[in-house]
């Protein structure tokens, strides 16, 4: 049986996900969700960093414009946050291009803008 990379840990931020959607339903702008999480990950004590703005380079040299992560957690899971009514795509592009931006090796994206449930895709660079 293959273990999944760093599986206890997107087990357990997928789990404060849900315990997000399970208190605010689908329906409010991201901005909420990602106060919420805030919130979740500090009374779970789920160590996570909001907001983190990353630099980018193109062949080796940096660049002015930055990269701003919903979260970073446990140091090493990107966490992208959504409140559309379907993930799409380009949506999974983004992602994919910040874990090759940042190195991190797992990322999750995650709506709550989906009906009946949260919506989550786990990604592996």
């Amino acid at each position: 049986m293959k273990k999944l990379i760093n599986e206890k840990e997107t087990y357990r931020i997928l789990g404060a996900c849900f315990e997000v959607y399970k208190e605010k339903g689908c329906g409010f702008l991201e901005a909420v969700y990602q106060e919420c999480l805030e919130h979740e990950f500090d009374l779970q004590q789920l160590p996570a960093k909001s907001q983190v703005t990353l630099p980018l380079t193109y062949k080796g040299r940096k660049l002015k414009k930055t990269y701003e992560a919903d979260f970073i957690c446990f140091d090493r899971v990107l966490l992208e946050i959504k409140a559309v009514s379907k993930l799409t795509d380009e949506h999974r592009a983004q992602l994919q291009n910040y874990l090759h931006a940042t190195g991190l090796g797992v990322g999750l994206l995650v709506n709550f803008g989906h009906y009946p449930k949260v919506e989550h895709e786990r990604y592996v660079l």
